[in-house]
């Protein structure tokens, strides 16, 4: 157990590297069970983890270049612990499901690169060793989105390289300035987030740190004005770019807003809630009536995720422990569903190679297991009492609510617009006649896709009915957040936000 978090992180990068002599036809059998190991992994993790300890636990510690403080220290607390599950997790389901036989070896090679990345985001406590596994992400996907794309793959693919690209550097130039203020504080150089943690800033240099942080974080969630790079993404990406897009990568940003900007920067992150809210709002939303206007059954996937993104964002910046918790479950509940709809979309479009909802029409009466699971996922989509996608709705709509009923008023819009628009793809899509004489003889789900999608179907419908499991850890981690913000708040705002926050955890 002491070096389980390496073990996760670096285990799919050996193997990767060792898939270049595996040959092709055991190739695919092999990228599955290695995703499989990694996976048992992340559950050994689960099972390990002490749930009263809301502190960081399996902490690593190696010293890489000391006298510039940065070292090789990774941990994992109840925010950061359900988010690797669900990497591995998605990673595992995407494998089972690949369809790709254009040169697949680099295909599974690559997926492994980035499950590595992927975990070793949310593992890092030290800001250096976050930021490369930040950055590495990106050339993975990259190259699964550039050659095995669609028709505008290359365009697709560099715009999302350069827009995360970019923010990521100016997020580079605030984490070395807070080092130097660590050091002018501490008279050591450290880039360790525990350490940053107990660090105690003048509001303005909060205000602008945070800015910088927003920056790296704000493009990849992504948030508006900076989201449109994600449709292309999205709609030229192969399908298991864009399963694993949604369901992990986009979670990057949002957690990066609740271990970095929240705790570093209280009195900042309490300040700008008004303009951020107004952001997420839009979100909510613009994204959503888009996502209506769309033909395209991928479009409209990749819009409503945008859209759900917001009321993540909304539950982050609640300053309570519902919002928090509940945006943290919804980064969870996001990336199961999200990833569930677009496998759907890819099953469909391997038997049709479209994705105009004008070619469908009547699937139910030829693929009524299809319809099934699909309208499962859908009703997860809307956030359905019972399914996984209602908790972390609620929790952080209630959360927000504490801090404006107006504006969280606007983003439970994200209910109603959703069932809008996921309503009428499900119309369009499966009732009615059959006018295309071609879709009469489509067959059914296989056991193949089924064998990655009931795991998702068991998760939404378990977690909906009993999300204590993973709730009780997240809880206890934003409790030790918030008290570690209520501590640190100097400007009279923050301090009465989090005071009350205070008094009410002590009651509960």
């Amino acid at each position: 157990m002491n070096h389980i978090l390496s073990l996760l992180v670096f285990f799919p990068a050996l193997a990767a590297v060792l898939g270049f002599v595996v040959n092709k036809e055991n190739i695919r059998v092999y990228g599955i069970a290695v995703a499989a190991i990694e996976f048992v992994l992340s559950l050994f993790l689960w099972f390990m983890f002490d749930p009263s300890n809301g502190g960081f636990q399996f902490v690593e510690f190696i010293p890489l270049i000391p006298d510039y403080g940065i070292n090789y220290q990774l941990g994992v607390d109840g925010i950061s612990l359900f988010i690797i599950i669900l990497s591995t997790f998605i990673t595992l389901i995407g494998l089972i499901s690949l369809t790709i036989e254009k040169n697949i070896k680099n295909m599974i090679i690559s997926l492994l690169f980035l499950e590595m990345t992927m975990v070793g985001v949310f593992v890092a406590l030290d800001a250096i060793v976050f930021y490369v596994f930040w950055e590495l992400s990106l050339v993975p996907m990259l190259y699964i989105i550039g050659y095995w794309g669609s028709e505008l793959r290359i365009y697709a693919a560099i715009k999302f390289f350069l827009y995360t690209f970019f923010g990521s550097l100016i997020m580079l130039v605030g984490m070395l300035f807070l080092a130097y203020l660590y050091y002018l504080a501490t008279g050591t150089i450290s880039f360790s987030i525990p350490d940053w943690h107990r660090l105690i800033l003048p509001y303005d240099y909060q205000f602008w740190l945070f800015l910088a942080f927003f920056m790296g974080m704000a493009i990849k969630v992504p948030m508006f004005p900076f989201h449109t790079w994600l449709p292309y993404a999205h709609g030229q990406a192969p399908t298991i770019g864009s399963v694993i897009l949604a369901a992990v990568l986009l979670k990057m940003g949002t957690y990066g807003f609740v271990r970095f900007s929240l705790p570093i920067f209280p009195d900042a992150s309490i300040a700008l809630i008004g303009p951020i809210a107004i952001l997420a709002v839009i979100m909510v939303i613009y994204t959503a009536m888009v996502a209506y206007a769309q033909e395209d059954m991928k479009q409209v996937i990749a819009y409503s995720s945008i859209s759900h993104m917001g009321v993540i964002v909304l539950g982050t910046f609640a300053m309570n422990i519902e919002g928090i918790a509940g945006s943290i479950f919804l980064m969870i509940s996001h990336g199961i569903v999200s990833g569930a709809l677009f496998m759907l979309v890819g099953n469909i479009y391997d038997r049709k190679h479209t994705k105009k909802l004008s070619e469908f029409g009547g699937l139910a009466a030829v693929m009524p297991k299809y319809a099934l699971i699909f309208g499962i996922m859908t009703m997860a989509s809307v956030g359905l009492p019972l399914t996984i996608g209602f908790v972390g709705e609620f929790l952080s709509l209630m959360g927000f609510y504490k801090i404006s009923p107006a504006l969280t008023f606007l983003g439970g819009m994200s209910i109603i617009l959703g069932a809008a628009y996921m309503l009428r793809l499900y119309k369009l899509t499966f009732f009615g006649p059959i006018t295309k004489e071609e879709n009469k003889k489509l067959p059914d789900l296989n056991w193949k896709e089924l064998t990655s999608l009931i795991p998702l179907v068991i998760v939404v419908i378990w977690l909906g009915i009993n999300p204590n499991p993973v709730l009780k850890p997240i809880n206890k981690s934003v409790e030790n957040l918030l008290t570690l913000m209520e501590k640190k708040a100097i400007t009279p705002k923050a301090k009465e936000i989090l005071s009350h926050n205070k008094v009410e955890l002590e009651a509960k």
